[in-house]
């Protein structure tokens, strides 16, 4: 592998230009442009992507990221993933969430509870996607991140510096960055193509949720609910998916056609639970082949439910955020593939998640039911938590 430095600009320059990964053939010697399948440069795994603009294209994401069901967790049931951040990335996802919580005055991943599921401090997180856009230089990346203590902006930007992720923090025009909800509050409107970001070296566009208010040491840190909204997340059976708008509570638009048309930007939460006992729900993976299909005919599909939200929002209706469970089932990004119109190159394929706990069809055992109920019985009782 060696790399080609291709200016994009006229008046360009090696740290405003597109950095184009070329293979090298052992056998022949000779030397193709293994990452575009076409001869081009490739942006977010295709040569087609790049001319769009942020907010023309589906991007795929893995909700609660940074929580696996492996080894690592002891296979835990509350896990959501199968695999890690960078794998998710390397393997065409674009969109990382995750649950951050304020514990002993560091900002920690937890799912729910940091006594539940822990993943350790964000900066470390952080630290490893931002060694995977080192490597990538032609990807424009989406992080999500869940404010859950409403920790200050620039306790999480602190974080970023740590990691040396903030020098890729896309930071919006002037007056496109406001807090609090609604397209009245700043949702931007106009957003740079792909190749403008990635030629910018401005791309990482990184949302919190909430953000208490703006940091001006921190400006690439974005309030979700301004530019964002969301179909609803506490979903228990297949046929309960919606494309109704959820969130932002306060100061909403009326629904996702009014939201859509003040440039607020769409997330489709495509994941479902199940319910153990009460409030005490797990990611549902018995239904997981299911539930991340890309069939538009089969219910509680995710073809099916993408579909659907076009059709009621009308204009394109393709959403900008999709959010699931277990990403590799489907996989799930073959979805947005089909939504973006193209046909991915330069994505490292995943192995079948392995060990009886990572099937995709099994039903929980009464063994994963106890485990669950002594781990978080306690908080669902005294704080009306639940795994989400």
């Amino acid at each position: 592998m060696c790399w080609v430095i291709m200016n994009t600009y006229s008046a360009g320059s090696p740290s405003t230009a597109l950095v184009v990964p070329v293979a090298t053939s052992a056998a022949t010697g000779t030397t193709t442009a293994g990452s575009t399948g076409g001869g081009g440069v490739a942006c977010n795994n295709s040569p087609v992507l790049c001319s769009r603009t942020y907010n023309n294209i589906t991007h795929m994401g893995a909700h609660d990221s940074a929580f696996l069901r492996d080894a690592s967790t002891g296979n835990s049931v509350a896990g959501n993933q199968f695999f890690n951040a960078t794998v998710a990335l390397s393997a065409g996802i674009r969109l990382l969430q995750a649950q951050v919580h304020l514990q002993n005055n560091t900002l920690r991943l937890c799912h729910t509870s940091c006594t539940l599921l822990d993943a350790g401090p964000l900066f470390e997180w952080l630290a490893k996607i931002k060694v995977w856009m080192d490597a990538n230089p032609n990807e424009v990346v989406t992080l999500l991140l869940v404010n859950s203590d409403s920790a200050p902006a620039d306790q999480f930007g602190a974080a970023f510096d740590a990691s040396g992720l903030s020098g890729y923090g896309f930071v919006p025009p002037s007056g496109g960055a406001g807090a609090g909800p609604g397209p009245a509050a700043g949702a931007m409107i106009q957003w740079p193509t792909l190749q403008n970001m990635i030629a910018s070296s401005k791309r990482v566009v990184s949302f919190l949720a909430p953000l208490p208010s703006p940091s001006s040491a921190h400006p690439f840190l974005l309030d979700e609910f301004t530019h964002v909204f969301e179909t609803p997340f506490d979903v228990r059976s297949l046929s309960a998916f919606t494309c109704t708008l959820d969130r932002p509570k306060s100061k909403a638009p009326s629904g996702p056609r009014s939201a859509l048309q003040g440039g607020m930007l769409s997330l489709v939460n495509h994941f479902a639970q199940t319910v153990i006992t009460g409030d005490i729900t797990v990611p549902n993976v018995g239904d997981i082949a299911t539930t991340n299909s890309p069939s538009t005919t089969i219910q509680g599909a995710l073809g099916m439910h993408v579909a659907g939200c076009a059709g009621e929002w009308g204009g394109s209706g393709k959403p900008n955020f999709v959010l699931v469970d277990f990403w590799d089932k489907g996989p799930a990004v073959d979805t947005a593939d089909r939504l973006n119109g193209i046909v991915p190159t330069g994505r490292k394929s995943v192995g079948t998640a392995s060990g009886a706990a990572q099937s995709g069809g099994q039903r929980m055992k009464m063994g994963d039911f106890y485990e669950v109920f002594m781990d978080v019985s306690f908080y669902v009782r005294e704080l009306g938590w639940y795994i989400s």
